[in-house]
């Protein structure tokens, strides 16, 4: 499948767009200080976060690669199968391209999540190829963001990190199961002794029993200053289930003219509905949005390159 492997981004990153916009917006009140402390200035909470899952002895599956078996567009190994496409459709002006990664696991665990300088905290990024990188990943996608917002269940290779509950979120469960819930009517503690490996806490859901659900083109996710709305055509990220251990990971891309002009939320949903997905998730999108396959980011983040994200999920090669 053709690859592109941008360049560095010539715009600011999100953080230097955040330490610029919101200095700009807070120094005649007084707020600046606060501005960058809060979205700006990295707080970690959780140094070595691989050293500290280790000792809390949470582990998963470790697959054995050395029978691994690599194409242009797939990979397996030990009996876990991740194919890649590309798929462009419309035309003119308004095309939509994505990119579509089918997962077959052999275990649940085998799709861990990694932050950004192995830290848990907030305003800690990095870009997703080099998180992918630095876990030897064969294929990642950037995570839900968890480090831009001091709320939601954080729940990450079977070790809590926030319990927060704020919103929908999706659980990942050591048994195969992916399944929405309800934040505020659990606790992080109860979500793991479930069988929880993973959370995602962004939202909204998509589909749910196999039905696109409705009023998501209208939803707002962190409604404070630099993330407004997930509204419009717009580059995203989103994660679907077929069935147990069979996910389908998808990212738009969007905000080009004549390349892809990026979906609605409910275009999303409709893509995720016809791959199979009887659930499915949005996360993290816009200039985060990122595919990562053997060694390249395949797709074409809306920045003109990669932009710093707290989190990837990804499958070790």
């Amino acid at each position: 499948m053709p690859t592109t492997s941008p360049a560095r981004p010539s715009t600011p990153t999100r953080r230097g767009f955040l330490a610029g916009g919101l200095a700009a917006l807070t120094l005649s009140s007084g707020g600046a200080a606060w501005a960058l402390d809060r979205y700006v200035v990295d707080h970690v909470e959780v140094a070595d976060a691989s050293a500290y899952e280790a000792s809390q002895g949470s582990t998963g599956a470790e697959l054995d690669t050395s029978q691994a078996v690599l194409t242009d567009d797939s990979w397996s190994a030990d009996g876990t199968t991740i194919t890649v496409k590309e798929v462009t459709t419309g035309s003119g002006d308004q095309p939509v391209t994505y990119f579509v990664a089918d997962l077959v696991l052999s275990d649940a665990t085998v799709l861990r999540s990694a932050f950004a300088d192995d830290s848990f905290g907030t305003n800690i990024v990095d870009e997703t190829s080099d998180i992918a990188g630095q876990n030897d990943a064969i294929f990642a996608i950037n995570g839900d963001y968890y480090g831009f917002r001091e709320t939601g269940i954080v729940i990450r290779n079977g070790v809590v990190y926030r319990d927060a509950g704020a919103r929908e979120g999706l659980a990942f469960y050591r048994d195969g199961r992916v399944a929405l819930y309800d934040e505020t009517a659990t606790d992080a503690a109860s979500l793991v002794d479930d069988g929880v490996w993973n959370t995602l806490s962004f939202g909204p859901a998509l589909v749910s029993d196999g039905r696109v659900q409705s009023g998501i083109d209208d939803v707002e996710v962190d409604t404070n200053i630099g993330n407004h709305s997930i509204q419009g055509d717009q580059p995203r990220t989103a994660v679907g289930v077929v069935e147990d251990n069979h996910l389908v990971l998808v990212v738009v891309d969007g905000r080009s003219t004549g390349y892809s002009a990026g979906a609605s939320m409910t275009e999303l949903a409709t893509l995720m509905q016809g791959l199979g997905a009887v659930t499915a998730y949005n996360i993290d999108g816009g200039g985060s949005s990122t595919m990562f396959f053997d060694g390249e980011v395949v797709n074409r983040p809306s920045n003109g390159g990669e932009r710093g994200t707290s989190d990837i999920l990804y499958v070790k090669g």
